[in-house]
This record gives structure tokens, C-alpha cells and sequence, in this order.
């Protein structure tokens, strides 16, 4: 079955359930197939819009998801709805899940030192099955080739990226051709809740899909981030009266 997809402001979004995603990542993994995804908020959409360079990033992902209820009711008002938002950190940890039933090998990059190291922590105590051939604090020489000729030698069926946008992007893009195999994800801020420093919102939060305001009363220094919503709405009214056109 062909892949279904929904262009919100030139971005190409799998329509897809966070379930069905699973699979799909899963049989890429079990079938060594190289894949790069990027999970998507609103102000990665609108970060496309404004840098050529990380829009052609983006545009060489094999899945775009839908992290962000943002990007879900985007697609709404497009009237190309979505099923669902497939958030990166739910869909990593799904994934950690196979890896730890499949015994698969995992590399982690990102975050600081002493972040990274209490993700480890997490990661080795909830999936002690997986494999996990080595990681590496963000705050590295981005021309150094040590990180990447660790993952050439250790083959890691999957690839875990927190430096943010638009650095995790880039360093994907820039060196997935290097590899064999491996799933490739930019997974933002995770690292920082999996080491515990950071709280998830509350489930009744995320039902209501009011992480997002959760997470701007936790760290009122979001708020020039969060301009980007109301940007993005604006720019996919835009797109709706276009295509009306």
C-alpha cells in the first residue's frame, strides 16, 4: 500500500498512527533499512520557511510525523486531516521497546554530559535487553569524525539525535550516507525527561493537548518559541485560501 501524505506549508506529513508508525520503523529496523525521521512541530514547519538549507534537511527524511498538536489541527483546517499527532518522545520510546524485545543496538547523541549520562541510566534499568553500543554528549567538534566512525564500526540499528533543531537535522542529513544501516530520529528534549530533569506533562494535559502550555509554565523562557504557533496558524490559513484559489 502506498504511503498517504498531507503538505502543510511545503512539508510532506506520513499519515499515519502512532501505532502504525511503530510497525513500519519496526520492520525498517528488523530489515537494516536506512531511514531518517524527523517529528515535527510547528516550529519546525516554520523553521523550513525560513532556512533554505535546513527546508532541503527536512525534505531528505524518509517520515515526517506529527509531533505537535499544532501540526494536527493545521491539517484540520486544510481539510486533510490527520489521524493523529505521533510525538518523538512517544514514538522513542516505543521504539526502545523493540529494540529491548528484539535485542537490537542503539547509539545515543545529545544533550550534556551529566544529562546523557542519567538518560543511560534510564535506558540500561527500563530495557535491559537492548544493546547499547555507546553515546555521546552534545557539546562536541562538529568536523571531528570520531562520533560517526563509532557508529560505522558499531552498526547501531538505531539512532537516537537530541541536539535540537536545527543541529540534529543537520547532522543526520550530513552524515546518514556514511552509514549502512540504522534508523536515524531527532528527538529534541527528550534525553532531558528521560534523565528525570525534565517532568512530561501530566496525562490529563496531553489529552486536553495542552502539553505545550504545560511546558511554557514549567520554562516561561519558551515564550519566543511559542511565537512560532501563531505564525504557523496564520501562514496555513494562508495555504487554505491559496489552495482555495
Amino acid at each position: 500500500m502506498q504511503d498517504k501524505f498531507v503538505s502543510i506549508l511545503g512539508v510532506n506529513f506520513i499519515h499515519t498512527t502512532m501505532k502504525d508508525m511503530v510497525t513500519r520503523l519496526r520492520e525498517r529496523l528488523l530489515n537494516e533499512q536506512k531511514t531518517f525521521v524527523v517529528t515535527a512541530n510547528p516550529e519546525i514547519v516554520m523553521k523550513t520557511l525560513e532556512d533554505a538549507t535546513y527546508k532541503k534537511y527536512v525534505d531528505q527524511a524518509d517520515y515526517v510525523t506529527a509531533d505537535g498538536i499544532g501540526v494536527v489541527k493545521g491539517a484540520q483546517i486544510l481539510g486533510k486531516p490527520l489521524p493523529e499527532r505521533v510525538a518523538g518522545y512517544d514514538l522513542m520510546r516505543n521504539l526502545l521497546a523493540v529494540l529491548n524485545e528484539e535485542k537490537l543496538k542503539l547509539y545515543m547523541l545529545g544533550a550534556q554530559e551529566e544529562t546523557i549520562e542519567k538518560a543511560v541510566e534510564t535506558v540500561k534499568r527500563e530495557y535491559p535487553n537492548l544493546q547499547l553500543v555507546g553515546y555521546h554528549h552534545g557539546f562536541f567538534n562538529w568536523e571531528d569524525p570520531s562520533i560517526i566512525n563509532e557508529i560505522k564500526e558499531k552498526k547501531p540499528d538505531l539512532v537516537l539525535v537530541a541536539l535540537g533543531v536545527p543541529r540534529q537535522e543537520k547532522w543526520i542529513a550530513e552524515h546518514l550516507e556514511e552509514v549502512e544501516k540504522g534508523v536515524f530520529i531527532g528527538v529534541g528534549g527528550s534525553f532531558d525527561v528521560l534523565a528525570g530533569t525534565v517532568k512530561r506533562a501530566p496525562e490529563i494535559w496531553q489529552k486536553l493537548n495542552l502539553e505545550w502550555f504545560y511546558r511554557l509554565l514549567k520554562q516561561p523562557s519558551r515564550w519566543r518559541r511559542m511565537l512560532a504557533l501563531p505564525h504557523f496558524a496564520l501562514k496555513v490559513f494562508g495555504q487554505k485560501l491559496t489552495g482555495k484559489r
